[in-house]
Order: C-alpha cells, then sequence, then structure tokens
C-alpha cells in the first residue's frame, strides 16, 4: 500500500529493454489493464546503446530487460548503471533461465528475475511491487547508513569532547578528542564513571542537580572545571543529553564538552590588564596633585632642616616628616609602576650588575636570619631596562619573601639565558612571542601561597597580611613593571612549600649601542650663579623652590602659569639661562611654553618637572625623560643637583660647537 501511495501521484515510468516488439505491445497492454492498481506508461529501447540514451535523458522508475538467452549482455548493463550511481529497480525477463543464471543476474544487482512463459498480469504486477518495495527498502538503508557514517566520523572527528554512557552512567564511547584532552585512552575509560575526571573544585549540589536534569530527560548545560589524567586542571563548556528509544526511554547519556582552558587563561590576562588599566587611571589622575603636594612636604622640611640645630628635638620631628614622606613618595611611585604609567629611564644592559649591586640592600630587608644567594647565570643577552625598576622589583620580592619567612629560611636569586619556544608558549597557555629571554627567579623557603590565594597575588590592594602589613601593592609593583618592560611573570607555590617567581624580559637584538653600568655617586647640593625662571601654578611649591635655589646661589624669577612666564621673559633685560617648568599647567601647558621660549630665547635650557605619569608628559612633549625631566615628588636637592647636570650638559654642548 504505501509503494501503491508513493507512486500514485504521478504514473511508473518504465523502460523495456529489448529487441522483440511484440513483448513491448503485451507488456504494455498488461500495464494498461491494471492501470488502476499500478498507473505506469512504458518506453521501448531496442538495442543497450539505445536503452543507454533514454536512460541518460530520462528519469525511469523500473528497468525490463529482456533477452533471449541470459548472458553477459544483461549483467553488463546492469554493471554499467550501477557504475553511474544509478538506483533504478531491474527485473530480468527470461527464457529458459537456470538457476545458476538467476543467481548471477541477482547478485550483479538485480531485483528480480522473471520466466516470460509465465509472464502475466498478477506476475508482472507482483514482481514489479516487490522490486519497487525491495528498492525502497535497500534506499531508508542506505541513506541509514550514510547517515550514521557521516555521523560516525563527525563525532570521531570532533575538536569537542564527546562521552556516550548508558543509562547508568557508565562510558561506553569516547572519540579521539577526549582522548588528547584527558589523557585517558579509549580503553582506560569505558567502563568508567565520569567521575574520573572530577577536580574537587565543584561543590556536591551541582553533580545533584546535573543527575536530577539528564535523569528526567533535561539537557543540562554548565561550565565545569575537570582533572586530566597527569592531575592538570581544565575547563570545558559541557553540555549533556539523554539519548532515548522509539518508546521515549532513556537508555543513554551523550556529553559534548567544549575545551575552554586556553581561553579562559586568555581571558583571565585580559581582565588582569584591566584591572592595572583601571588603577593606573585612576593613579594618573591623582599622581599631579598628590605628588604636589608631596614636594611642598618635602621642600619646606628641608628649608626647615637648614633653619634649626641638628641636636635639637624639631630636627627630629622635621626628620620624621621627611621620612612620612618619602613613604608616601614610594607608595606613589608603586601606583605609577603596576600601572605601567612610571616614567622609565631605560638603558641596554645586563642584568647582573644591577641584581648584584642591591644584594647587600636586599640582606639587611630581609634580616640576618635569612640566608640570601645570589647565583649569576653566564652569557646573558642584553635587555633594555630602568635599573631604578629592577631594583623595585628585587625589594618587593625580597620584602614578600622575608615576611613569609618570620623564623628564618634560605632566599636564592638567579639570572639564566633561556630561549621560549611554542613548546613552552603552548604549555603555558598564554600570548607569549618566542625568542630569547633573560630569566630573574627568585625563590625562597617559606610558608608558600594556597591555591584560593596564588590566582589573585597580582591583582591590585590584594593582601593576605594583618591590616597595617601591607598595602596590597608589592607584586602587582611587579607585575606592572614586568609587563611595562614587555616580560612576564609566573608565580609557583603551595602552601608550606616555598614559592618561586619566575620573570622573563626580552633581549634586545643589538646591544652594541647605549650599554652602560648603573652608578649612583653620592652628590653634595650642587650651586651656580645663572638665572633661573621658576614656572610652577602651586604657589607654596613656587616659593619653595625659588627659595632654595637662591640659597644654592641662583638668581630666580618666578612665575604662576605659562603666560606669565612669557611676560617676565620678554620683560627681563638680562639673560635667563633655564626655565624649570611644570608641564601641566592651565592657559598654557609647558610643552607649548618651551616652543615660544625657543623664539624669544633660544639659548635658555628647559627643565621640566611634573607629579603627572610618563604617557601624559610624553603626550605634552616632553621627549627626553633621561636629561630633560624630573618626577615629583623631588627632593630640593634632586632639583638643585638636576639644574645643575643640565646647565653643564649644555656648557659641555657649546664647548664642543665652538670647537667643531
Amino acid at each position: 500500500m504505501s509503494t501503491v501511495a508513493k507512486v500514485g501521484i504521478a504514473p511508473l515510468s518504465v523502460l523495456l529493454v529489448g529487441d522483440l516488439e511484440e513483448d513491448f505491445f503485451l507488456i504494455r497492454e498488461i500495464l494498461d489493464r491494471n492501470r488502476r492498481a499500478l498507473p505506469a506508461n512504458l518506453d521501448h529501447a531496442a538495442s543497450l546503446e539505445e536503452a543507454r540514451k533514454m536512460l541518460q535523458g530520462h528519469q525511469y522508475g523500473l528497468v525490463l530487460f529482456e533477452h533471449a538467452t541470459i548472458d553477459a549482455a544483461a549483467v553488463k548493463l546492469l554493471a554499467d548503471l550501477l557504475e553511474t550511481g544509478s538506483t533504478i529497480p531491474f527485473i530480468v525477463l527470461t527464457e529458459q533461465a537456470d538457476e545458476k543464471a538467476v543467481a548471477e543476474i541477482i547478485q550483479a544487482g538485480a531485483s528480480d528475475c522473471v520466466e516470460k512463459s509465465q509472464l502475466n498480469g498478477a506476475n508482472l504486477l507482483r514482481t514489479i511491487r516487490f522490486a519497487l518495495n525491495l528498492h525502497s527498502s535497500q534506499l531508508k538503508r542506505q541513506k541509514a547508513e550514510e547517515s550514521l557514517r557521516k555521523l560516525s566520523c563527525a563525532v570521531e572527528q570532533s575538536a569537542d569532547a564527546i562521552i556516550i554512557t548508558n543509562h547508568a552512567g557508565l562510558i561506553q564511547y569516547v572519540n579521539p578528542a577526549f582522548e588528547a584532552l584527558t589523557g585517558y585512552s579509549r580503553n582506560e575509560a569505558v567502563g568508567q564513571s565520569p567521575s574520573i575526571l572530577t577536580s574537587g573544585q565543584q561543590v556536591p549540589p551541582l553533580y545533584r542537580e546535573l543527575w536530577e536534569n539528564i535523569s528526567v530527560g533535561s539537557v543540562y548545560s554548565s561550565i565545569t572545571v575537570n582533572r586530566k589524567k597527569n592531575g592538570e586542571l581544565y575547563y570545558v563548556d559541557e553540555s549533556i543529553s539523554p539519548i532515548k528509544d522509539a518508546g521515549g526511554n532513556i537508555t543513554h547519556f551523550v556529553s559534548n564538552g567544549r575545551d575552554l582552558t586556553k581561553r579562559l587563561h586568555l581571558e583571565e590576562q585580559l581582565l588582569q590588564a584591566q584591572k592595572m588599566d583601571a588603577v593606573g587611571r585612576l593613579a594618573g589622575g591623582v599622581a599631579h596633585d598628590f605628588n604636589n603636594l608631596l614636594t611642598i612636604i618635602t621642600s619646606y622640611s628641608e628649608l626647615a632642616l637648614d633653619s634649626v640645630a641638628a641636636q635639637s628635638p624639631t630636627h627630629d620631628r622635621l626628620q620624621e616628616i621627611l621620612g612620612a614622606a618619602r613613604r608616601a613618595a614610594e607608595l606613589t611611585r608603586q601606583l605609577l609602576a603596576f600601572s605601567r604609567n612610571q616614567p622609565q629611564a631605560l638603558r641596554v644592559a645586563d642584568l647582573n650588575p644591577v641584581v648584584g649591586g642591591i644584594i647587600e640592600t636586599l640582606q639587611r630587608l630581609i634580616g640576618e636570619d635569612i640566608e640570601l644567594t645570589f647565583k649569576p647565570g653566564g652569557g646573558l643577552g642584553k635587555i633594555r631596562f630602568d635599573p631604578v625598576q629592577i631594583e623595585q622589583i628585587l625589594m618587593n620580592l625580597a620584602a614578600n619573601a622575608r615576611d613569609a619567612m618570620p623564623g628564618g629560611g634560605k632566599c636564592s636569586i638567579e639570572t639564566s639565558s633561556v630561549y621560549l619556544d611554542e613548546s613552552y608558549v603552548c604549555r603555558k597557555k598564554s600570548v607569549i612571542p618566542t625568542g630569547s629571554y633573560v630569566s630573574l627567579t627568585m625563590t625562597d623557603t617559606g610558608s608558600g601561597i594556597s591555591a584560593d590565594h596564588l590566582p589573585h597575588i597580582f591583582d591590585p590592594f590584594y593582601t593576605t597580611k594583618p591590616s597595617g602589613k601591607g598595602t596590597g601593592l608589592g607584586l602587582a609593583t611587579v607585575y606592572g613593571i614586568v609587563k611595562q618592560n614587555h616580560g612576564f611573570v609566573w608565580a609557583y607555590s603551595e602552601a608550606g612549600m616555598g614559592t618561586i617567581f619566575k620573570i622573563y624580559l626580552p633581549c634586545v637584538r643589538s646591544a652594541a649601542a647605549g650599554t652602560e653600568e648603573v652608578t649612583k655617586p653620592v652628590e653634595p647640593v650642587a650651586r651656580g650663579i645663572e638665572t633661573l625662571l621658576v614656572v610652577e601654578d602651586e604657589p607654596a611649591l613656587r616659593r619653595a623652590t625659588a627659595e632654595f635655589l637662591e640659597i644654592c646661589g641662583y638668581k630666580v624669577l618666578a612665575a604662576k602659569d605659562g603666560q606669565d612666564a612669557l611676560f617676565v621673559a620678554n620683560n627681563y633685560g638680562k639673560a635667563i639661562h633655564m626655565a624649570v617648568t611644570d608641564v601641566v599647567m592651565p592657559r598654557m601647558s609647558g610643552g607649548q611654553l618651551a616652543n615660544e621660549f625657543a623664539t624669544i630665547r633660544p639659548e635658555m635650557r628647559i627643565l621640566f618637572v611634573s607629579g603627572y605619569a610618563g604617557q601624559t608628559i610624553l603626550d605634552h612633549k616632553v621627549m627626553d625623560l633621561e636629561n630633560d625631566f624630573l618626577q615629583k615628588p623631588f627632593t630640593l636637592r634632586q632639583l638643585a643637583n638636576k639644574v645643575r647636570k643640565v646647565l653643564d650638559r649644555d656648557d659641555e654642548t657649546k664647548v664642543e660647537a665652538l670647537v667643531q
């Protein structure tokens, strides 16, 4: 009935292949007589060649092939049809066919074989229906097999980890992606429960919720933390669905898990960078006012110290004020460091002398009960860095190591030359350029860091120390400095097992130029007799700066902003050797003022000072941070020495020009 219903919409197109015309008329008459039972139209091909052409130009639903004797011709035509991908049912009409011949025809792909001597309406219709039904069955089977093949290939070749369990939750199948992700082979996984992947990072109610959903036929989705065979954690976006039989009963469950580990690591790094940028913007916004206030405090404290006896109580009190101001200034520098906005005095040099030069200071910092060792690596590549920032890194790491070893212990610092290749990058699951790096490693035998705290140690203001014992900026400062220098930092630790910090700083390609050793000579307060113009919009700081420079012997002119400075410069009849100007001021910036001075007083030198961070300074056209810039807060001694250095450098330049 199903076949009749399907072909009842349009007549079945039948092709008779044979050289006997009377057979064509006979079969057509039989089909016409039974048209109500099986509507069909009959065409005739007198030869095999004609049959091939007709089959190419028309869609037939059935082929009747007649031949006086069963020979290779029928088999050949059938084979040709099968080679072209044809799915037309094929019935052979035979005369005196033996069982062997019939078997060959059927084996070649024919649906049936009928003796012409027994050909009548009932036999022909029955044979055609049988062939059509058989053919139809061979097609819902071929399609099913093809679908299963495609499904199998899709599952086997899927990039997602796929698990199929029985109703009881025991694994019956895993695909190659599962093996690659988890480290468990198919043989190891089959027969086990998916609990072999349990990480312990999820709370038990999550698993109850999962089972309650899938056991009633619902799909359950979540981001899950699993554990590989080697103990490593990984994250998957997992979807678990029930598989039901024809009766709607759950027979299996299928889990599809997409590995999110690398993406989440990258998102974590991006989030960390965003945290730093956000706090950096905050730090940059308050740095100017804060540093101005600190400079005022330190300046007037220094001036006051010069007017009191060294043995007086007032002298000690002023020293305490200066000490507090310096600690506040250090806090500001740390804010700027971890936000990557700290101005840098970059140079190309070897890391070992910088580390070696601070070892004694670090030993005093961590105390005598901690054994500190330094193992400098040989053949280090040159790196571009600010030595002061390297000292900040070491001081912060050493302070952390000291706090982790209250009863004493060991702390070691090592440097080495390393090459980070693709395999290392893949293991770290991070965006790290391959290439040559200098490694700076600090190891301690302290209390270590628990797994709960380890992911957050570089967060700004995150601290596990008691209130008043830490700012939470130490490691954030380390992170910010390393990132500012295009490097990478990782911490390895477990509770009770000590801590290792590894820092990788990229080597420069050519270090022939610009290499210099770092020295910090202690200089007395520099003096002079030149005329200076102090441009500062903060009145208290302007007065303190002018007063101290006058004490140092200079002739000092003062201006409250850029426009006032231009007025002073245009109306002063003598030489002005240098302008000490703030960078960010109302009405006219320091950079704009310098451009005006280049026109009206080209011989005048410029020293920029500012409490803003490095990028703001660069935005105001202050390009030489090493030579022509002084970061607030500064001491008056630092200001006087910087003024003298810029003036002397200018004299050297003039002498060189005269000689040439």
